[in-house]
């Protein structure tokens, strides 16, 4: 089993995307951990889908079909929605801060506390939570 690539990764200032495109990808090899698989297509990859303006299982569809990311991309570009640059900049900043000091942070409190992290002051969004849960970064 392999855990998808970083929350974090972007391509064509659109973070999260590459994740989404591997989760994906890594479910249809069955090489996905079985606790991603309730959350395919939700959270925060349904935010990213409606960011873009684009249906979740539409992308799916493209993905398994063996499109690239920069292909999947493109095809959001040509299938979504338009939108200026700067709610690109915007929307890099809501999804990488997701759980802090907001609607989700007692739930990001909740998964450190149950991860035996809950003095963790280095783990401030979902997206640090991610990546140290999945080894990655300074965690």
């Amino acid at each position: 089993m392999s855990a998808p690539c970083s929350p974090k990764d972007q391509i064509g200032g659109i973070i999260y995307l590459p994740r989404l495109c591997d989760k994906i990808r890594l479910f249809e090899k069955g090489e996905l951990p079985e606790d991603y698989h309730a959350n395919l297509g939700h959270g925060m990859d349904r935010w990213t889908c409606e960011f873009l303006g684009v249906n979740y299982e539409d992308l799916a569809a493209e993905v398994r079909k063996g499109a690239t990311d920069d292909e999947i991309l493109e095809w959001c570009q040509d299938n979504g929605k338009s939108r200026p640059d700067y709610e690109y900049e915007w929307w890099v900043s809501y999804m990488t801060n997701r759980g802090f000091r907001d609607d989700l942070s007692e739930r990001l409190a909740e998964r450190k506390q149950e991860a035996g992290w809950a003095d963790r002051n280095d783990i401030q969004s979902f997206m640090d939570y991610l990546d140290a849960d999945e080894g990655r970064g300074t965690y």
